[in-house]
């Protein structure tokens, strides 16, 4: 099977230009596909429902924030603005939780196309689903956006695997909160019955194994940022006796390269 997962940056950068990150998604031929900051728009763009038609996958969509996306940014040839990691970025707004600075509110009144909808993390598959369910991690403090893990019971040729899909919270805002829910849930789960962990961590591998003990490494490819890699924090985590025998990263237009890996149970 090949499973991927690819932050879409709700199909924009960091100054609201419209990128090919859906269209990329869609060519990565995954049986099982994780997008972290999937859009659905109120105005009918949606990229969940793309996704499903197109592949002809289903799933499963979790919002987790309210927000506002623009497609009409101008800029240079950077991804986002240079400071848009304290000063924040152009191409989405998010006001559920926290209201948008000055620079903000004058930023955003300038732009010509202000779109509303969701924005959460999806997982879609080609195989037949036995059971889905989202567990709420909550909110951090410092955060804008809630967490969720999603956990899906999946049969695979008439055995029952588990994927567990994630976009963590960054560690300066105290993910290992999150992550020891995680390892609640997870350790609930059959100790027989392999399983994934797939999605965006926002965390190199190091804390993870002290977070997230047992778990084996599916997939190595650095992934942050897109232009210039020199992290992984996108994984592909696996328990049990999978095999992997190709695993690559991709560009598709996001601040995250695509991962992705082609693995197998004996």
């Amino acid at each position: 099977m090949r499973v991927a997962t690819f932050n879409l940056h709700a199909g924009v950068d960091g100054w609201g230009r419209p990128t090919g990150a859906l269209e990329h998604a869609a060519s990565l031929n995954a049986d099982i596909l994780i997008c972290p900051e999937t859009w659905r728009g109120d105005d009918g763009v949606d990229f969940f429902a793309d996704l499903q038609s197109r592949l002809a996958m289903t799933g499963i969509f979790v919002p987790l924030a309210r927000a506002e996306r623009v497609t009409t940014g101008r800029a240079g040839a950077t991804w986002q603005p240079r400071l848009a990691h304290f000063t924040g970025e152009h191409g989405l707004y998010f006001t559920e939780h926290r209201s948008l600075s000055p620079a903000q509110l004058a930023r955003r009144a300038t732009s010509r196309s202000v779109e509303q909808g969701d924005w959460g993390l999806s997982l879609l598959t080609r195989y037949p689903i036995i059971t889905i369910r989202a567990h709420a991690l909550g909110r951090l403090p410092r955060e804008r956006v809630r967490r969720t893990l999603i956990a899906a019971d999946l049969d695979v040729n008439g055995r029952t695997i588990t994927v567990l899909a994630i976009h963590g919270a960054h560690l300066s805002h105290g993910s290992f909160r999150q992550y020891r829910l995680v390892r609640t849930i997870a350790d609930a789960i059959d100790p027989s019955r392999p399983v994934l962990l797939v999605g965006d961590f926002n965390s190199w591998r190091p804390p993870l194994r002290l977070f997230l003990p047992g778990w084996r490494t599916l997939a190595r490819a650095r992934t942050w940022p897109a232009h210039r890699p020199h992290s992984q924090i996108d994984h592909i985590l696996g328990r049990g006796p999978w095999r992997t025998s190709a695993s690559c990263a991709s560009d598709g237009g996001s601040d995250h390269l695509a991962l992705s890996a082609d693995i197998e149970l004996p």
